[in-house]
């Protein structure tokens, strides 16, 4: 559209994306003072014509169009002729509503939050890292991202939560409450915060159900060993739920192993500390059940560097639910997980009178205390002699040669 053609004022929403460029800079009219500044290139920007103490007239631009809308810009000259009338300088009065908007950009719960992150993520593994994050800007930032974080109420927070639990997800719910507690807790001590308002919402929520870790009776037991060794569906994963439920070990520890980690001569597994819970190195003994079972599966993935490389991307593991999903397959949602693996063996071992120390040792929870430096080989012989009669008891439990009372209370 040609200035010539236009017919009204204040300018349509079409007139400003058609109105066309001339061979010089003009200026059209919009009305009360605003105009649309229109250059031989095309562009297009909005300036209010006002004056200043000297009594002199002067332009103060508003910004670029079409970033800022017809609507905008006439908002934005209504509250600086505002500012005028009352003996501001239009000019001073944008400078600090820019402040403005600037010192609450960097208030928001996304910047928070994203500072906290930073600050903790080095202490974490790749996979806590992802998975935190990915909680954030799923859940949390949709909803919160934008918000000055220190003007978000208690009750807005524990409604949030609430609609979290109503999705069923609680275990994913108490994870999201404690990532923002800890995200307040750093505006508190470095003193932008007084107070947080997450602080005792965990009275009023649901705690995390008990199936998050669910394992088996001992009834149960042999069949599910069975049913391991017959899955029918991919090798490898059938080998996985085979040594996860040798090993007592993490699922994701298995799930993002490299073949560089392992000694299969020397019948051990070095876990790097950047994948461990507690970013300490872990030496895991591999009872000759597993050594077996690893050349078995080197035939099927050593020519890639991760023990279960994804199908789309072998760089990068399988699905961190790949091997929940197979234990559905075969029957045990909701009774068995990869995790409950590591219940099971510590209550066998414990009922057969292994050292509690060389169990907690081998699950990898070793405590933190005033000793000295962890020592990731700790109780490595007695735990080599407990893993390889774990495995031979496994065996005999599958062929049913063994009969046991039930399980004691799950750690």
């Amino acid at each position: 559209m040609k200035r010539t053609e236009i017919k009204r004022r204040p300018l349509a929403d079409t007139v400003l994306a058609t109105l066309e460029p001339d061979t010089k800079e003009y200026r059209e009219h919009d009305g009360n003072s605003l105009y649309l500044r229109v250059r031989p290139d095309g562009n297009k920007s909005w300036q209010l014509r006002y004056k200043k103490p000297d009594g002199k007239w002067s332009w103060l631009g508003l910004g670029s169009y079409p970033e800022v809308g017809g609507a905008l810009a006439r908002q934005k000259a209504a509250e600086l002729r505002a500012d005028s009338a009352q003996g501001s300088n239009p000019l001073a009065t944008k400078r600090a509503r820019k402040a403005a908007e600037m010192e609450a950009a960097s208030n928001t719960f996304e910047r928070l939050a994203r500072e906290w992150y930073a600050s903790k993520r080095k202490n974490w593994s790749s996979g806590t890292a992802v998975r935190t994050i990915g909680a954030l800007e799923l859940h949390v930032f949709p909803v919160f991202g934008n918000r000055i974080y220190q003007e978000i109420l208690p009750m807005e927070w524990m409604e949030f939560l609430r609609s979290m639990e109503l999705k069923g997800i609680i275990e994913q719910t108490s994870r999201v409450r404690g990532m923002c507690r800890e995200i307040y807790d750093l505006a508190r001590v470095t003193g932008r915060a007084t107070h947080n308002p997450l602080e005792g919402l965990h009275k009023f929520l649901q705690t995390k159900p008990v199936e998050n870790y669910a394992h088996v009776s001992q009834e149960e037991l042999p069949p599910l060993l069975r049913a391991i060794r017959a899955y029918p569906s991919a090798p490898d994963i059938r080998i996985g739920l085979h040594l996860l439920s040798m090993l007592a070990c993490r699922p994701s520890e298995l799930r993002e192993a490299r073949w560089s980690e392992l000694d299969l001569e020397k019948a051990l597994w070095t876990i790097p500390s950047e994948r461990m819970k507690r970013r300490r190195e872990h030496l895991v003994p591999l009872p000759r059940q597993a050594v077996q079972l690893l050349r078995d599966l080197h035939y099927l993935t050593g020519n890639y560097q991760l023990l279960f490389p994804g199908r789309s991307d072998t760089t990068k593991p399988r699905s961190n639910t790949v091997f929940l999903m197979a234990l559905r397959r075969l029957g045990y949602e909701g009774r068995q997980t990869g995790h409950g693996f590591r219940h099971i063996a510590s209550t066998i071992l414990n009922e057969h009178g292994f050292d509690e120390n060389h169990i907690e040792a081998q699950l990898s929870h070793v405590k933190d205390g005033v000793a000295g430096v962890y020592n990731k080989a700790i109780y490595i012989k007695p735990r080599i002699t407990m893993m390889q009669w774990y495995a031979d008891h496994l065996d005999e439990l599958e062929r049913g040669n063994i009969v046991q009372g039930h399980f004691g209370k799950a750690i």
